[in-house]
């Protein structure tokens, strides 16, 4: 019985895992870090994501950017911005719905400084 008992949380705990949401992995630029300029806003996940919603918001309020990267499901996603960034504190936030139809959000956040 012991035996059973033993096997069958083995199996939902092996079962879990696979039912594990998508993540972000990586950004460019990396979360909290000080860069001195940014061509692309980059998100690699470990699973393919849905990219739904995609923000940057900087010392002037909202920037514009452009999705390069389509609403399919990626491991890689990136969009550019409108123009040139000037100095001060980023924050990026996105929404997408996981390999699994979760849906996730993240935020990350970097400085442009001279």
């Amino acid at each position: 019985m012991r035996q059973s008992v033993l096997a069958i949380l083995a199996l939902i705990v092996t079962a879990t895992g696979a039912w594990a949401h998508s993540k972000a992995e990586e950004t460019t630029p990396a979360n909290e870090t000080i860069v001195t300029s940014v061509e692309a806003i980059e998100m690699r996940f470990d699973d393919p994501m849905r990219v739904t919603a995609i923000t940057l918001t900087g010392p002037i309020g909202d920037v514009s950017i452009e999705r390069e990267t389509g609403m399919d499901a990626v491991t890689e996603f990136r969009a550019l911005p409108a123009a040139e960034l000037p100095d001060g504190a980023y924050t990026v936030d996105w929404r997408g719905l996981s390999a699994d139809g979760h849906p996730m959000q993240g935020t990350f956040v970097f400085t442009i400084a001279d």
